[in-house]
């Protein structure tokens, strides 16, 4: 592979951080700018600068990206969780679920509540983006009612989502992380957990002592049971392991029953929440849409390919392959925003250097799979923190620094690597 090439094709990535930084930063408002500004300057960019060389062939490559059934079905996620949130809130279910949960969560548990049912939802399902789409409307009630930071309440619920998303045995991170590296879920699973337990007990930890004075005040009125069904049907049908989109299609259809039958409450009135929804999601969208194509074209033209060889041609001892794993799973993750993507693409060179090295089939999966999560789950451009930041109503940069257990689960990762015993 060229090598200059290789690295070129990887500066629409860059042409996005940095100006997103530059024009914020003269902004004067690192929140503000539209992401989908960025998106659109690192689309063309890639565009102009990546193969095959016809314009025309490139706007190809770049649909192909954009309109791949991933993508696609994050579109229909977005635009069905955009109408549920908002015929919910217009019937008055989240309000009538926040009730609920602060009578039943002790003063001061808030956060770490939110966090410990984030974690058992998504253990349960196997997926942060329904987790999120989940709890996030709920968690947002709580927190204006219990004066919580809304970016932190944000960040619990992403973070939580992601212990599943690593750990399941339904996740498709974990069926992706054990085929590929040719281990049996339990195996991966005790390895993954040994890593992500002691990262999960902190930051419960930490959400205990930061909610100490959080929701002491917070107001508890005559729980609406009827009202709140349509929410708890969506948490519920979500525990028993029913598809995403399902769940927010029988949602819907269970507040458009309420609406019918509910006093002050119509049909138009629901038909008019639903559309604001869906057109209060086409930021959304449209960002995924760019992310895809642009993605697609780092790929096509060896963007990670040439980080993978780069990477794997200075391996010297078992822990330096143990690195070089994760930090593969870390510049896949970039360049996809997709994790379960990220650990198949980096699958197969990954287990050559376990079984050249003596890294164990299941702590290369395990390896895999909580950097790819780990990545994802601080990654802007992500389905996640997109998702999770347009249901709170906030800018993805702004959770960020609240999500605390992706960067704890990162920063125990690699103290695992470095200090845990040769055949561990």
């Amino acid at each position: 592979m060229d090598h200059g090439r290789g690295l070129w094709t990887l500066s629409p990535l860059l042409v996005f951080f940095l100006l997103y930084v530059a024009v914020s930063v003269a902004a004067g408002d690192f929140y503000k700018l539209p992401v989908t500004v960025a998106f659109l300057a690192a689309a063309v960019w890639a565009c102009v600068v990546c193969r095959p060389r016809k314009l025309s062939k490139r706007i190809d490559r770049f649909s192909t990206g954009a309109g791949h059934k991933n993508i696609l079905l994050m579109v229909w996620i977005f635009i069905l969780a955009g109408a549920f949130a908002q015929s919910a809130k217009y019937i008055g279910a989240v309000e009538a679920t926040v009730q609920l949960t602060l009578a039943v969560l002790p003063p001061g548990m808030m956060l770490a509540g939110v966090f410990a049912a984030a974690c058992l939802i998504s253990l349960s399902i196997g997926t942060s983006v329904g987790t999120i789409v989940a709890l996030m409307p709920v968690a947002v009630g709580m927190a204006e009612s219990g004066a919580v930071a809304l970016p932190l309440m944000a960040g619990c619920v992403i973070g939580g989502a992601f212990f599943g998303d690593n750990l399941s045995f339904i996740s498709d991170t974990t069926v992706a992380a054990t085929r590929t590296q040719g281990c049996r879920m339990r195996d991966k699973f005790r390895a993954n957990f040994a890593i992500v337990a002691p990262a999960a007990l902190a930051v419960l930890a930490l959400y205990v002592a930061l909610g100490s004075g959080a929701g002491q005040g917070a107001p508890v009125g005559e729980i609406a049971w009827g009202r709140a069904l349509p929410y708890l049907l969506v948490l519920g049908t979500a525990l028993a392991g029913m598809h995403v989109a399902a769940v927010l299609l029988l949602g819907l259809a269970a507040t458009g029953l309420t609406a019918l039958g509910g006093a002050g409450l119509s049909l138009s009135g629901w038909a008019a929440a639903v559309g604001a929804g869906i057109t209060g999601m086409g930021e959304l969208i449209i960002v995924t849409l760019l992310a895809g194509g642009m993605l697609e074209l780092i790929r096509y033209n060896g963007g990670l390919s040439y980080l993978v060889q780069h990477l794997t041609a200075h391996i010297r001892s078992r822990r330096g392959a143990e690195l070089c794993i994760a930090l593969m799973a870390v510049f896949a993750n970039l360049c996809t925003a997709n994790n379960t993507v990220a650990i198949v693409s980096v699958g197969a060179p990954a287990r050559r250097i376990a079984e050249r090295y003596g890294v164990s089939p299941a702590r290369s999966a395990g390896l895999l799979d909580t950097f790819s999560c780990m990545v994802q789950g601080l990654t802007p451009y992500g389905a996640q923190l997109l998702m999770g930041s347009a249901l709170a109503g906030l800018n993805a940069l702004q959770i960020i620094p609240c999500l605390y257990y992706p960067m704890v689960m990162g920063m125990t990762a690699v103290g695992f690597i470095l200090v845990s015993p040769k055949r561990a």
